[in-house]
């Protein structure tokens, strides 16, 4: 497998991640941050627009994974990458919410 189809499995684990949160507090009803936002990514958007936000990360995950993802179980290295994308994506945004949300009111 090219090594690009690795990165992109790679980006498509943090895209998927990245629009989890945004989905179900924007599903919620609730308002959270986004680069939509003011000030960028500390600000907090309204319901709608993390609804959208998280569903234009999760489809182009989702699209990235059709296209270059692994196939079945014949490549686990192209599982794994894409789950150190989830991890990494999931540690860095517990911890960047986590400072950003101790801070607001």
């Amino acid at each position: 497998m090219p090594w690009h189809f690795y990165v992109l499995e790679f980006v498509s684990g943090l895209l998927l991640t990245n629009g989890v949160p945004h989905f179900v507090r924007g599903v919620s009803g609730h308002r959270f941050q986004s680069p939509f936002a003011s000030p960028r990514g500390v600000g907090v958007s309204s319901p709608l627009i993390n609804v959208l936000w998280g569903f234009a990360n999760l489809a182009v995950g989702f699209v990235l994974l059709w296209f270059f993802g692994p196939r079945g179980f014949e490549e686990p290295i192209g599982w794994i990458v894409v789950g150190l994308g989830v991890l990494v994506a999931a540690v860095g945004l517990s911890i960047y919410f986590g400072k950003v949300r101790s801070k607001t009111p």
